[in-house]
């Protein structure tokens, strides 16, 4: 019933939800299955009617959900990737210092700690005296130390720990990455009770003024056209105010971290950036950057989430330089079968209105390249369906013959082995009047490594030494002076300072070329990536230095 659209499905599925009413489940199993078509249906539904009868079944399901992960055999039930989350059952994970501490600002009486003293007993003998008075007389010279103990009895108590914990790490007086870093290695699991949870996947919602009701079949890939997509009507874009763009941010962390999912784009997300677009069909996207302290070194960082009638249903990164933007689409299981090529086409429209991005690169993990559940659900052809080639010639020409192999035989399928061969490396999409092909090998990896070669040799394996001499050297070709410089402005420079330190020339760039560098190295430390982007697109030389470094075609 839940693949049935079209005249008359709606009164079926309306009176089927009317007979589950009170229904009892056999097993875990039965239950979950039946929760994860319900919440299709309240995303995807046929009337206003199904909707409403679809929350009000999830809803009734917590005390069954409850009783069935309480109970020993079903331990596992409940804790996969594609099932977690469920509304009355528990979730618990190791998260990074900086998530736990926000997670537990909104839900702190829903969570408790838990330890693997085995497996972290050597850790927690170096990290846990740095919040526990004393413990190092125990912990540095005795091979029996009770760390529990010491925690239960510092924090005043087991309920208590997690709060202790993350308050005690606030206060020490050291880097943010630092203490990040100190944290992960204690192992804490955080235990977090989802009982009448709004963050639980079964109650998460967004309100919506109307429902997209869907009278007819749902959109499938061979409907969608991303050339058409893009080239079509402009999506309407806002900016959040700062209080609203914080609680889209705060769903899409709880929606992700009850699924067992962290993003750098989740834990350290800016509230200011934070955009809004109704592609229509129910379908709402935000969109959003990083905070400056956690940007990365070179590419701009977007990440994204997709919301259909109130429900969110997938997500993404992109991340990028210039025109070209690496994109990773995760669409949550219950959903994969809705409209996901056209939900995918909506995510590269507003990238591109946003952010310029021309050239949309896959990476071969989101195809299959040690990833068995993208190999069985044939991944590949969903993007090369969609127009994407791949950036190997002789990947490319596997495909081909598989395609005429398709041609001849309708009921030839790819073997996982050669869709492990055409996972092997990057597949690409590009649009508009630039020239294809560029960024086919293009890897900010092969940069980095390219500054790494000179550490040792030049430097002595002298990181911070590298950086002021790149940076002295950039700041004397391009005539400024370092002092004039915030320090988020000055690291920035640095960074580009190693990049170009691997490419003579940059003196012989005109006096525009110069300041427009500058302006972009201002723009990565400024408020919005965007900027960022915006101006490197229309650095030439700029390109082509990075283009030769990273190994695409001006390399080539």
């Amino acid at each position: 019933m839940r693949r049935s659209y079209g005249p008359g499905a709606a009164d079926a599925r309306e009176s089927l939800l009317e007979r589950l009413r009170g229904l009892q489940f056999a097993t875990a199993n039965e239950l979950i299955a039946v929760h994860d078509n319900l919440l299709f249906l309240r995303a995807f539904p046929q009337s206003e009617r199904v909707a409403r009868l679809a929350d009000a079944l999830l809803v009734g399901l917590e005390p069954q959900a409850a009783k069935f992960a309480a109970a020993e055999e079903n331990a596992d039930a409940f804790d996969d990737e594609s099932v977690s989350g469920i509304v009355g059952t528990t979730v618990s994970n190791t998260l990074t210092y900086d998530l736990a501490r926000q997670l537990a600002a909104r839900h702190r009486n829903a969570l408790t700690a838990s330890w693997n003293v085995d497996d972290h007993y050597r850790q927690m003998g170096l990290n846990l005296p740095e919040v526990v008075p004393l413990m190092a007389d125990d912990a540095y010279v005795e091979a029996d130390t009770p760390y529990l103990k010491w925690i239960e009895t510092a924090s005043g108590g087991k309920r208590a720990e997690l709060s202790w914990l993350l308050k005690s790490f606030e206060a020490l007086k050291i880097a943010p990455l630092t203490r990040t870093a100190l944290f992960s290695g204690l192992g804490v699991q955080v235990e977090w009770n989802l009982r009448r949870s709004s963050a639980s996947r079964t109650l998460a919602r967004r309100p919506v003024r109307k429902l997209f009701c869907h009278k007819e079949p749902l959109l499938q890939r061979s409907q969608v056209s991303l050339q058409a997509e893009l080239a079509g009507r402009p999506l309407t874009v806002k900016r959040l105010s700062r209080t609203e763009g914080r609680k889209i941010l705060d769903m899409v962390q709880d929606a992700l971290t009850v699924r067992y999912r962290e993003l750098q784009g989740t834990t350290y997300s800016d509230d200011q950036t934070v955009l809004h677009t109704d592609c229509g069909r129910g379908l709402q996207l935000y969109l959003w950057g990083l905070r400056t302290e956690w940007r990365l070194p070179l590419r701009a960082y977007y990440a994204g989430i997709a919301f259909k009638n109130g429900v969110p249903i997938n997500y993404f990164e992109a991340i990028g330089l210039f025109e070209w933007m690496e994109v990773g689409f995760n669409t949550f299981y219950t959903y994969r079968e809705g409209e996901t090529a056209w939900v995918y086409a909506q995510y590269l429209k507003l990238l591109h209105q946003v952010a310029g991005a021309t050239c949309v690169s896959v990476y071969p993990y989101q195809i299959g390249q040690d990833n068995e559940e993208a190999i069985k659900s044939g991944a590949f052809w969903f993007y090369r369906k969609l127009g994407f080639r791949p950036g190997k010639r002789e990947l490319l020409a596997l495909a081909e013959r598989e395609e005429r192999k398709m041609a001849k035989d309708t009921k030839h399928r790819t073997s996982a082995a050669t869709l492990r061969k055409l996972a092997s490396a990057h597949i690409f999409f590009e649009f508009g009047d630039g020239p294809r092909g560029r960024w086919d090998s293009f890897s900010t990896r092969t940069i980095g490594l390219c500054v790494q070669q000179k550490l040792a040799p030049e430097f002595a394996g002298d990181a911070e030494k590298m950086r002021i001499s790149a940076s002295r050297a950039l700041a004397r070709r391009l005539d400024v002076d370092l002092a004039r410089f915030n320090d988020r402005e000055r690291r920035v420079f640095s960074n580009f300072a190693l990049v170009l330190s691997l490419a003579p020339g940059i003196e012989r760039w005109s006096s525009a070329q110069k300041r427009a560098l500058l302006e972009i190295i201002r723009a990565k430390a400024g408020a919005d990536e965007t900027k960022f982007l915006r101006l490197m697109q229309r650095h030439d030389a700029l390109r082509e230095l990075f283009l030769a470094l990273g190994g695409g075609s001006a390399r080539r």
